[in-house]
Formats: structure tokens, sequence, C-alpha cells
């Protein structure tokens, strides 16, 4: 099903993409979308979006399942407490990208914004995984409590920067970051640790890169050239000193 969004009202659009999912339609492409918010947003199943331009704040917000890939950039909060489902960015994306995800995938080519993966969460069979081949802003990963998160810094349009901004990891108390080649100490946030990866640490690296590198046609090899580096938490309650019992 094609879908013009051209001068097309972010509600309206919406609208009839739900509509059209109420009477059974399942696949997508939705061309001129200049930045129409919300959409995938709380969609649950199989369906698959293509989107051409640059979609709003909260796309695939609560979504449960779909496969959403956009060809361009997106703006801020993609996959706003995600459930399950898969989104590819083939550009860049903005601030909180997968905040408090649960569940799916996020696959972003490029650099992302701040505060990154914040509050991402796992339960059970729920893993939510984030893939990011540019560079991230201050505040990646903060207050993570599951999930994973792979910074590659490969793809990026900002190559004197680090390749995370400041404070990575504050208040993470679950959960893990891998960093390609590493991660300079002073960007770390308080209380958190790096060091080398294992066997089962490269394993889910090397599947998530792998998929990666098929959305975006990029050889896995050169992906994984450059050892990976493990940060996490000392501690599940980073902040507990702070607290005095009753």
């Amino acid at each position: 099903m094609l879908l013009d969004a051209n001068n097309i009202y972010y509600r309206e659009l919406n609208k009839n993409i739900r509509a059209l999912v109420a009477a059974g339609e399942k696949n997508f492409e939705i061309i001129n979308v200049r930045g129409q918010r919300y959409i995938g947003d709380a969609l649950d199943g199989d369906i698959n979006i293509l989107v051409r331009g640059v979609p709003g704040q909260d796309m695939a917000a609560f979504m449960r399942g779909p496969r959403i890939r956009v060809e361009g950039n997106a703006q801020d909060g993609v996959g706003n407490t995600m459930d399950d489902g898969l989104v590819v960015v083939n550009g860049m994306a903005g601030d909180v990208v997968g905040y408090a995800m649960r569940g799916g995938k996020i696959l972003i080519k490029g650099d992302v914004g701040y505060r990154v993966g914040i509050h991402m969460k796992a339960y059970k069979e729920k893993f939510p995984v984030l893939v990011i081949g540019g560079k991230a802003g201050d505040f990646l990963g903060e207050y993570m409590a599951g999930g994973a998160i792979i910074l590659l810094g490969m793809f990026s349009g900002k190559p004197s920067a680090p390749i995370t901004g400041r404070s990575m990891g504050t208040g993470m108390h679950g959960g893990v970051i891998y960093v390609r080649g590493g991660v300079p100490v002073e960007q770390l946030g308080p209380n958190l640790k790096t060091e080398p990866t294992d066997e089962a640490d490269m394993e889910l690296i090397k599947a998530n890169c792998a998929q990666f590198c098929e959305e975006f046609g990029v050889d896995l090899q050169t992906v994984l050239a450059e050892p990976f580096q493990r940060v996490k938490p000392f501690s599940h309650r980073p902040y507990g000193n702070l607290y005095v019992a009753a």
C-alpha cells in the first residue's frame, strides 16, 4: 500500500494507517514524510512499513512486532517504550532513541543524539538491543536496567568527536554497553567499569552486527576487526550508599 504523506497532517496519516491495518493491510510504503509524528505507534503484529523521508518524534512508540525501515534520518524518541519488533534507520537519529525500550531491536546506521537507551530494561524473554553505527551524545545508557547497546562509532559525521559524549551510563544498574575500540575513561559515568568481552559477549555482538551489516550493506569482518569493550556497573544499586535505612 503506497501512501503519500505530502502535506498530510500527522493525525490524518496515522488514522489512515490504522484503518488500513484494521482492514487487513500489512505492507506500507510511505513517501514524502516530513516530520509527521507517531508513525507505527502501538501497532501490533506482522506489519512492514517503509518510510521515505524524515519521520517525526516517537516513531514506533509502544510498538509490538512490526518492522519499520526508514530511508533517511529520524527525529527524537524512536522506539519509545517499544515492546517488540524491528526499527531500521538508514541515517541518523535524534535524542532518547529507545527510551524505556523493553523488547525488540533498533538499528541506526549513523550518529544518535543525547540520552539514547535511557531506562532500557529486560524481563524474562524480553531483551532489547540497540545497535548504533555512528557515535552517541551525552548520557548514553543513562539509568539503563537491561538489554544491550552496541556502539560502533564507524559511520559518523563527527570524525573528531569521541565515540560517546559525557557521563555515559550514569545511574546504570543493569544491562550492558559494548563499545567498538573502547571508551575514554573521562566519558564514563560514575560507578562504571570497562572490561574485555568474553565468548558469550562476542556471540551477542556478532549476531547483532551481522544483522546490522545485512541491513546496511556493510562488511561484517570490517566491523569485527577492532576489539570491543564491555561497560557494566560495579553494582545493581549504584546509588545505594546515598540512602539511609529506616
